[in-house]
């Protein structure tokens, strides 16, 4: 897959995944805006119910207590007949006179006036009711211009009842007009409020803990949950108890602290779900683009570990082909000292592909865990000086030095003495093959706690962040370009890595470009 391709697919698929998360976020606040307007619209019917229960019951509340302040009077109300209205007509057909009654009475109960206000001592309360009789007359006895008043009807049907409906108006404007006089705290209790918003919230399904209170033109009054406290985002109101002219001095306000949790948890469960998903897609998706970057990265570190090993090994290959053909020449055959150092030209060229060749084989048994490591208690400054010797003539022919400074006072560890002795050649051969000038190494030991650190530092050219983080990876090398001044295939510290990870170490590099590189290797004591 060419580069182009690749970042091609890797826009689309972001951008489909964006669109996803753009797409998800948007239900969700449409989803949470209609929960929003949903529960306003809930709580707004609540407090209009409640609004018109509070009306509706008081006004129930002073018809049963007026009507069992009537009932209790023992004498019969003074009685006043108001008005009598006679209407009578005749059937033809069935030979029928029908005359309809209707006399309006005004009763006065003497009610003490205690009962309205407890400052009156007396007040008139009176009713008027409407005492209605039909009478049926058969036969032709009844004259159409005179009613003869001795003749008893043959039908009688009487009905007591209010005049109208417009009595019941007229009371119901006398009773508002009354209990506008009385203070919020006669007229309604917390208990009872709270009692009357706790059914309603329950019947339209909020069930959140809520607060309330009754304000007097802006001003707070005794009836009033003990937590209220008005917020403008999360509280309702209504006016209440209103008068004939539909106005009200008082306002019922009521509050939800939990609003928004309460809001939010309606839509949690499927949320939560389309979060999970979507986080199941973006992880998934990281994952397969992590992984198509890897492989990318694979295939180009193949490549350039490719090359690198047709280079390293082209030259070997062309020297002792050249050696082979010298030692053909007739001349140079029965030269025994061109001969002998022919042949160890061969036989150096031939170890160092040898060596290459081991080099994959060990990382190869490693990472299938088929190398069988055994440990010993060692003391690490040995280890090391045997490193410095392995590599001693390297150093001297560049004339360069290894200088020690053994600052660690314990120094045994658990470690396989040939992989370990390996490990610092490697990392040795590095700070020398990565030194322009000659090199100039100093190796550091100290202790820090229950470990012991060791410091191998150069001079060199150094190493830029990137390859800081991906120096340990297999095959890795620095790009150089088509430049390959420096030997090898990155399976050397790649190699160090596992070993040290076998060991139960850490290693990291501390390096900057032009200035050199420092490896830290951390290894556990053994007392």
């Amino acid at each position: 897959m060419n580069k182009q391709r690749f970042r091609l697919l890797v826009f689309l698929m972001s951008l489909s995944l964006i669109g996803i998360i753009v797409v998800q976020l948007y239900w969700i606040n449409t989803s949470l805006t209609v929960n929003q307007e949903q529960f306003k619209n809930h709580v707004q019917q609540v407090i209009g119910n409640v609004a018109e229960n509070l009306n509706n019951q008081e006004f129930i509340s002073f018809i049963t207590d007026y009507n069992k302040l009537k009932d209790s009077i023992g004498e019969e109300p003074e009685r006043n007949v108001l008005k009598e209205i006679f209407f009578y007509e005749r059937n033809t057909n069935t030979n029928e006179t029908i005359i309809y009654t209707n006399t309006v009475i005004a009763e006065n109960y003497g009610i003490n006036g205690s009962f309205f206000d407890k400052k009156a001592d007396s007040i008139n309360v009176g009713n008027i009711v409407s005492n209605r009789k039909t009478e049926i007359y058969n036969g032709n006895g009844i004259d159409n211009s005179l009613i003869e008043l001795n003749k008893m009807p043959d039908v009688t049907i009487k009905k007591t009842g209010s005049v109208t409906a417009y009595d019941k108006a007229q009371f119901e404007v006398m009773f508002k007009d009354m209990v506008a006089q009385r203070p919020i705290q006669d007229r309604i209790s917390n208990e009872k409020l709270q009692k009357i918003l706790k059914e309603e919230l329950d019947k339209y399904g909020v069930k959140t803990p809520f607060e309330f209170g009754i304000y007097s033109n802006g001003l707070a009054t005794k009836i009033r949950s003990d937590r209220f406290k008005y917020d403008k985002k999360s509280t309702y109101g209504i006016p209440v108890f209103q008068d004939n002219e539909d106005r009200s001095m008082y306002q019922l306000l009521v509050s939800f602290p939990q609003k928004n949790k309460f809001v939010f948890s309606s839509i949690l469960g499927i949320t939560s779900l389309s979060l999970l998903f979507t986080l199941i897609i973006v992880l998934t998706y990281s994952s397969a683009l992590n992984q198509l970057i890897k492989q990318k990265q694979i295939s180009e570190i193949k490549t350039d570990f490719i090359n690198n090993m047709t280079h390293e090994f082209k030259t070997p290959i062309a020297t002792i082909n050249l050696a082979l053909d010298a030692i053909k020449n007739p001349k140079v055959i029965n030269d025994h000292e061109k001969v002998m150092r022919y042949l160890q030209m061969i036989k150096d060229e031939n170890k160092r592909m040898h060596a290459q060749v081991e080099n994959v084989l060990r990382i190869s048994k490693l990472e299938k865990n088929e190398l069988n490591i055994s440990k010993e208690p060692r003391d690490v400054n040995e280890i090391i000086e045997d490193a410095i010797v392995h590599v001693g003539l390297i150093v001297e022919d560049r004339e360069g030095q290894i200088n020690v400074h053994f600052n660690a006072k314990r120094t045994t560890i658990l470690l396989n003495e040939m992989h370990y002795t390996n490990v610092l050649v490697n990392i040795l051969d590095n700070a020398i093959k990565y030194s322009p000038e000659a090199p100039i190494i100093d190796v550091y030991t100290e202790n820090i706690k229950d470990s012991i650190l060791i410091k191998i530092q150069d001079q060199g050219s150094g190493m830029n962040k990137l390859a800081q983080k991906r120096v340990f990876e297999k095959f890795y090398r620095e790009h150089t370009g088509d430049i390959h001044n420096v030997k090898g295939h990155g399976l050397g510290l790649a190699y160090v890595k596992q070993i040290i990870d076998d060991h139960n170490g850490e290693i990291y590099v501390e390096s900057e470009k032009g200035k050199g590189s420092t490896f830290i290797i951390k290894m556990p004591l053994i007392n």
